[in-house]
């Protein structure tokens, strides 16, 4: 049995380690692409329908469960792959799905995917799928992050965040309310804390929620809620990328 595999991973020299072990190990599988661009991934699964995705959990603006949620028909079998034990596992193992981690170890490689394999034979993929984006819903409903304020922390929920805006060394935090924030936190930082969870750099000094966004005016400003905020030009054919496919 041939299986068709894409690989999806935002580090080239993560990929070719991955490959390099794959065709040592599993000549049954056959790598249709490799992608660092979550987006070209995104279209690839969805014209090409796999039997088995490798998808990095943590990438620049879409994570990993970002691309399966935008996926049409997500019926193949998944083995996520992660720099860490981070958040996401718990909703991993609550499906019963494979993951393994970086670096990647032979020995565990090859229990996953034998594991997958069996799943793609007995045609069990699609059912885990549905409830590990159900249990993900759940998850980022409730998503925080703890924010230092001059008069101590506050905890503020993912969704409910507009904007972060990089204020001489400090970051101003627009909420959905129009309620806003000052945190001694720089716009870097928060940028790292972000990092996959559906927020983009479009200006050095602006860090925006894409749920939040309106449009693209031909000046080069974004169009969002609480007012409009520059995006640079290296940024906008990315942003429009990002956009058109979610």
């Amino acid at each position: 049995m041939m299986i068709k595999a894409l690989l999806v991973d935002d580090e080239q020299r993560a990929l070719d380690m991955l490959r390099l072990k794959l065709q040592k190990h599993f000549p049954e599988i056959h790598i249709e692409a490799e992608f660092t661009n979550p987006q070209g991934a995104i279209q690839a699964i969805n014209r090409q329908q796999p039997d088995l995705v490798f998808l990095d959990i943590t990438m620049p603006v879409l994570s990993g469960f970002d691309v399966l949620s935008q996926v049409d028909n997500p019926s193949f079998e998944i083995i996520f792959v992660t720099a860490y034990n981070d958040y996401a596992i718990e909703a991993i193992n609550h499906a019963a799905m494979g993951y393994i981690v970086k670096p990647i170890d032979s020995d565990e490689l090859t229990k996953v995917v034998n594991r997958a394999i069996k799943n793609i034979k007995e045609k069990q993929s699609i059912d885990k799928n549905k409830l590990l984006l159900s249990h993900l819903m759940a998850q980022k409903q409730t998503a925080k992050i703890a924010v230092p304020l001059q008069k101590g922390i506050r905890f503020l929920k993912l969704n409910d965040i507009v904007r972060f805006s990089g204020v001489d060394g400090y970051t101003q935090i627009l909420m959905a309310d129009n309620s806003s924030l000052l945190s001694s936190y720089s716009i870097g930082k928060f940028s790292k804390m972000v990092e996959g969870k559906g927020f983009f750099n479009c200006h050095k000094s602006h860090l925006v929620n894409l749920k939040y966004i309106d449009g693209i005016l031909n000046n080069g400003m974004i169009e969002m809620a609480g007012g409009e905020i520059p995006c640079s030009k290296t940024k906008k054919t990315e942003l429009l990328r990002l956009m058109q496919d979610g």
